[in-house]
């Protein structure tokens, strides 16, 4: 906000450099900061992208959680996350908006190490509630009983377990915890499930008890939330008692801006570059690797019947919308609730259907236990499809799914596919739910679906992308990691190393094929888009040495650190997996091959 037009635009937005500065403002002047801050978070999340319509939703609410508690003495904890810009914003940091969830920029989730008023970092749904249990007996034990911790939940949290159970702490204690429930009725999409309807009979008052009240928390509502001096009264009415107070406030996803109002599916949620003018973003005709699965699932599902499709909360993101459309009882929405979500899947497999599960590939942490113990203990037929797998870019540390090969290869009985492009997953999509004893995962990242890298010839399930099946140099390309592979071989070749690319396609367990390519060369490289700290690199090491080979194995992958936001290309570069990377690692490897054998030579002489 540094031009004299924005300075006009956003006059009192501009003043405000902390809460406290909101208290010195008339509501006639906070209604004239509601519509610049909509106007600010429509010019600027249009521009660099992010979470638009959830924000849009809290303007009032937010205002008036920070007029009435004193954050940070006063603990002001958001879930979801993605609802906090306007939390940022009225905590100083407007002059970060040209830069939000961009490499060095502001984050689009609460961050810590960006202000004294965050203090989480992660990003995860259904969280929050837990943290404030925590904080709260902790302010307890601390002598500071008369601070309140304040969380502000909504778009769809509360369908997520970990909430209930901290609810079930929560109200049999007596402190000071204010729920300030942001009922917009959505999550992606509508709220899924029998608590939609409740909450739905408390907004409409034609229910007298309700599940709140029923465990242990005093409710007050429900609260025109886009009437900041109705929601002020409510919560000054919550900060009164010594008890945990949950605060029924009602709002529309979107408001302000008719563009999102009009978007049926998810009300802009999270959106990309647009024209803020008209909300249409430039279509560039490339599709997405999630819309290739939302094609070649939908068409699976016209094919067999015994195909169903789970998600949790998020049918449109993951590319279900044509399978819900063309096969509408056979799709489960189960709202973000991602470890029921699994198990529910294994029931239904084991009444001969074949769930397909589409998460995103962070979200499956939250599930490894029922993946492990209700579906690959029972060798249940359930297909895990992790989207976002690897590096998604903008949304920073806690939406990368660079851990999703490192927990599968953990489970007994479970077959794992990297597709190297987007006529990879449909391929390997079809040979995953064909299988039916066991569970499979197929995962792909987030990412515009680019041309498919053709085979020299199949050996087995793997595929030979370049070179021969012996050689001097054998990279072992998973997944999308497939296209610099062929860049460094190229470049390997033109030094003299004779070099071999193959793509495994099936990564857990190794492939017999793949293992008869590392017996013919010096030298071996895995390179994935996830952790090289036991990824699918380390199965490939261990199998090497389990069948005798004498050969180097070197793992090429992220490091182990949680990695930041910026442009997927960029992370990628820069921690350790472009082409120059991977000639320097495989150099590197060839002059320790020879130096080893040198050594063995002299030895043997």
């Amino acid at each position: 906000m540094t031009s004299a037009s924005e300075d006009n635009r956003y006059a009192l937005l501009r003043r405000l450099s902390s809460p406290q500065d909101l208290r010195r403002l008339s509501y006639p002047d906070l209604e004239k900061l509601c519509v610049e801050i909509r106007g600010f978070l429509v010019g600027n999340v249009c521009r660099t992208g992010g979470h638009l319509g959830p924000n849009l939703g809290v303007v009032e609410l937010t205002i008036a959680v920070h007029r009435i508690f004193d954050s940070p003495r006063d603990t002001v904890l958001f879930d979801t996350g993605h609802q906090s810009y306007v939390h940022k914003l009225l905590t100083g940091r407007a002059n970060g908006f040209h830069q939000l969830r961009q490499e060095d920029g502001l984050s689009g989730y609460p961050s810590a190490r960006e202000s004294e008023h965050d203090v989480i970092e992660n990003s995860h749904a259904s969280v929050a509630l837990s943290y404030a249990d925590g904080i709260a007996k902790a302010n307890v034990l601390n002598g500071k009983r008369e601070r309140t911790v304040v969380a502000v939940v909504g778009d769809g949290a509360l369908t997520g377990g970990m909430s209930w159970e901290a609810i079930n702490n929560i109200g049999a204690s007596d402190n000071r915890v204010v729920i300030v429930l942001n009922d917009n009725g959505r999550s992606y999409g509508p709220t899924a499930g029998s608590l939609a309807r409740h909450l739905a009979e408390l907004r409409e008052e034609t229910r007298q008890h309700n599940v709140f009240t029923e465990l242990g928390l005093r409710y007050i509502g429900p609260v025109d939330g886009h009437e900041i001096e109705s929601v002020e009264h409510a919560l000054a009415e919550a900060a009164a008692f010594d008890e945990p107070v949950l605060v029924h406030c009602v709002t529309e996803k979107g408001r302000g801006y008719e563009p999102a109002l009009e978007d049926d599916y998810d009300r802009m949620h999270a959106i990309g570059t647009l024209d803020p003018t008209t909300g249409q973003a430039a279509h560039l005709g490339i599709p997405s690797w999630t819309e290739m699965f939302g094609q070649t699932i939908a068409d699976l599902g016209a094919e067999r019947h015994d195909i169903v499709c789970i998600t949790a909360a998020m049918l449109h993101p993951v590319g279900l919308t044509r399978f819900a459309r063309e096969h509408p009882d056979r799709v489960f929405d189960v709202g973000i609730a991602e470890q029921h979500a699994v198990t529910s899947a294994a029931g239904l497999a084991m009444r001969g259907l074949h769930p397909v599960v589409a998460i995103y590939s962070t979200f499956l942490n939250r599930a490894f236990d029922q993946a492990l113990m209700d579906v690959a203990l029972h060798r249940l037929p359930v297909t895990f499809v992790l989207d976002r797998a690897g590096v998604t870019g903008p949304d920073g540390p806690s939406h990368h799914g660079v851990w999703d090969l490192s927990i599968l290869d953990l489970i007994p009985t479970m077959r794992v596919a990297a597709p190297r492009d987007a006529t990879q997953l449909a391929e390997l999509l079809r040979e995953a739910v064909v299988v039916h004893e066991g569970p499979t995962a197929v995962r792909y990242p987030k990412a515009a679906a680019e041309e498919a890298i053709p085979a020299l010839r199949r050996i087995g399930g793997c595929d030979l992308l370049y070179g021969t099946p012996e050689g001097d140099v054998l990279i072992v390309a998973i997944g999308p990691t497939a296209r610099q592979c062929l860049v460094a071989a190229q470049m390997l070749t033109l030094r003299g190393i004779r070099t071999t690319v193959v793509d495994p396609r099936w990564v857990i367990p190794p492939s017999s094929e793949v293992l008869d390519l590392v017996a013919g060369h010096d030298v071996v490289l895995t390179v994935e888009d996830s952790s090289r700290t036991g990824g699918a690199g380390v199965l490939f090491s261990q199998a090497a040495v389990a069948r005798g080979l004498d050969v180097s194995v070197f793992n090429l992958g992220y490091p182990r650190q949680f990695l930041p936001q910026g442009s997927r290309q960029a992370i990628m570069d820069s921690n350790g997996i472009a082409p120059a990377d991977i000639v320097r690692e495989a150099l590197v490897a060839c002059s320790r091959a020879d130096a080893r054998r040198m050594t063995t030579a002299r030895f043997v002489g």
